[in-house]
Parts: structure tokens; sequence; C-alpha cells
């Protein structure tokens, strides 16, 4: 899997934009998808979900892979 800055990346990258989570299961990692999209939809509630909002958009575009 190609690094940061790659194609990849940056679509992850604008999935989690619209959706939190959904770039991290483009890239096959589905727990931290689930994690980051129910974390961001309840912390929403108290105004804080940018916060993983933004984690998930950051995440997603700095993922390495494995190997």
């Amino acid at each position: 899997m190609a690094g940061q800055g790659s194609v990849g990346n940056v679509i992850a990258a604008l999935a989690s934009f619209f959706i939190p989570g959904l770039g991290q299961l483009l890239q096959g990692r589905l727990l931290f998808a689930l994690f980051l999209f129910v974390a961001t939809t309840l912390l929403w509630f108290f105004w804080l979900g940018w916060i993983t909002h933004l984690w998930a958009i950051i995440d997603a575009a700095l993922f390495k892979g494995e190997g």
C-alpha cells in the first residue's frame, strides 16, 4: 500500500471529511472506522465531534499501511 500523499490516502481523507471513519473503512481498518464513526456521532451531541472528525481526516491522510 502506498504511503502518505498517495491518491488512495487523499480519497480516504476526502471520504472521512464527509463521513468520519469512511476513509479508514476504505483502507481496510474496520474496527477503527467503527470507533471513529460512533465516537464522532456521540461527541457531536456535545459540540465536540469536530475533534474526532478532524482526527479521522488526518489519520486517513497520514496512514502508511503495513510493511
